[in-house]
């Protein structure tokens, strides 16, 4: 393995979040306003950046070469005047390449013997009153090159962005080769000045043009994808920076606002409780995520109407038969003998959560209708208030919740169809229970596929994420991951964006 290879795949996690507006000096300030934080460690790094090789390529392969036109006058001679065209690169080979985090700056990269052929073809001219000559020549140019990029990451327009304007090309050889090498030494040695100093001079211009230009567009395509990758339908979240990213000799540290829009509305955030402390660097990629981020977000889908459940007669048979110790409620068993009966659950408050190192506590209310069929009143209505703590896992690209219930209220129990309200013991027991038994659980089933969905849906399923690890904490939660980066991933967008 490499040791690694610049800034562009770098941009790819540290870029992951839309803009915004401003950009806060002082950094406890921009702690307290940040909902979330992203820290790429060094071996992360290392990852990410074996994949830049293909960044490099392309900016060579995909820079375009304008012609240059000279001439010279010599004794005898006369005037020469001379062009290079159709400068093409081939057989491009990458050698070795470092790079290190500068703390408080940025990345230094070197990619050690760049080999490539140029080829194009040379027009020249030259006469007196007793020469007149024009020409032209095919010929080809061997050379070895050490590529320097020291990127600067910092703030710019509430995102992460880098200045790649600190870029060399180092050549170590430059050989010529004209067709037949036929042409008398002079020519070839004015050829020769000549296109060491015109390839010298372009390829560093277009390369470095080149890398700039594909480091803007990997950073804005990533960012467009982030900007979807918390969104759905009406529902979005502008995580844009809210600092300048730190940079130490073992990690990158960016900061994100993690305000929730909705309904033309968004979220405030200030009070958030992260400090750098509270990451290690044990692994590659580090999350830290704010309840002020969940909650808002929470909020916005229960007043979107997300949280509804439609379960069926059949699968709320089977789910009380095999999770209950007895339904003895005669009602619900002839109701639910009806083909057509379902029962039908809603939130009907706003769902809050609190984070604690046992898990997330989250306290929700919800309602529920159990319909025989047909067009008629709802047979059962009821309302409970659930107070459950939910840690999370993730697995084979699937997210896992698991719930331990630790409060649940009766808040209404009515049989609509017999006129008359469940007030005993026994009645009330059967709804806690089958709360407990059967509709937690089965919410967060359905809950854990959602947001599987949702991911998906947003690529997370096409990386290779490894031994992830979900940590609770007063106020906030932790992931943190090894990761894999498909290597095909970055091909596939190169190859459509430089079509």
């Amino acid at each position: 393995m490499s040791k690694t290879e610049s800034v562009f795949t770098l941009l790819l996690l540290l870029s992951l979040f839309g803009p915004t507006y401003s950009c806060l000096e002082d950094p406890a300030a921009a702690y307290r306003q940040s909902g979330a934080v992203c820290r790429l460690t060094y071996p992360a790094a290392v990852v990410l950046n074996e994949k830049t090789t293909k960044v490099i390529e392309a900016a060579f392969q995909h820079a375009r070469y304008p012609s240059m036109q000279g001439e010279k006058s010599l004794l005898l001679i006369g005037k020469v005047s001379y062009g290079l065209e159709n400068l093409e690169i081939h057989n491009l080979s990458i050698g070795r390449s470092e790079f290190e985090l500068v703390p408080g700056k940025g990345i230094a990269l070197k990619i050690s013997n760049v080999s490539a052929v140029f080829k194009g073809t040379i027009l020249y001219g030259y006469g007196s009153w007793l020469i007149d000559v024009a020409q032209s020549l095919d010929l080809e140019i061997e050379s070895q090159i050490d590529l320097g990029i020291n990127p600067r990451l910092y703030c710019g327009k509430g995102k992460v962005a880098a200045d790649t304007s600190d870029c060399y090309l180092k050549f170590h050889k430059l050989h010529l080769h004209l067709q037949g090498d036929k042409e008398p030494n002079w020519l070839k040695k004015l050829f020769t000045d000549f296109i060491t100093f015109t390839v010298k001079l372009v390829v560093k211009g277009q390369i470095c043009k080149e890398i700039n230009k594909l480091a803007d567009i990997l950073s804005d395509f990533i960012q467009d994808t982030a900007a979807h990758f918390l969104s759905d339908g009406d529902i979005s979240v502008d995580i844009g920076v809210t600092a300048a990213p730190t940079i130490t000799a073992n990690y990158i540290e960016s900061y994100h606002k993690g305000l929730t829009n909705y309904n033309n509305t968004t979220s405030v955030l200030n009070e958030s409780v992260f400090h750098p402390s509270q990451l290690t660097e044990d692994r590659m990629l580090f999350f830290w995520f704010s309840d002020e981020l969940f909650n808002p977000l929470i909020a916005a889908a229960h007043h979107d109407g997300r949280f509804h459940l439609n379960v069926s007669s059949e699968e709320l048979s089977g789910l009380l038969k095999s999770s209950l110790s007895s339904v003895n409620m005669e009602y619900i068993q002839t109701c639910l003998a009806a083909a057509s009966a379902q029962l039908r659950v809603w939130s009907s408050a706003v769902p809050h959560l609190r984070t604690f190192t046992t898990g997330s506590r989250v306290t929700a209310q919800a309602r529920g209708e159990l319909h025989c069929g047909g067009q008629e009143p709802p047979a059962l209505v009821f309302e409970t208030r659930v107070i459950v703590d939910v840690t999370a896992s993730y697995t084979d690209k699937k997210l896992f919740l698991h719930g331990s219930p630790k409060e649940i209220s009766v808040l209404q129990a009515e049989i609509l169809s017999q006129d008359k309200v469940l007030q005993d013991e026994a009645q009330a027991h059967f709804i806690r229970e089958a709360v407990e038994k059967v509709g937690v659980p089965k919410v967060l089933s359905v809950l854990q596929v959602e947001i599987t969905r949702l991911l998906n849906k947003q690529g997370a399923n096409l990386f290779d994420i490894l031994d992830p690890e979900v940590l609770p904490h007063e106020g906030f939660i932790v992931t943190k991951m090894d990761f894999g980066f498909p290597h095909h991933l970055l091909v596939d967008f190169l190859k459509k964006t430089l079509q």
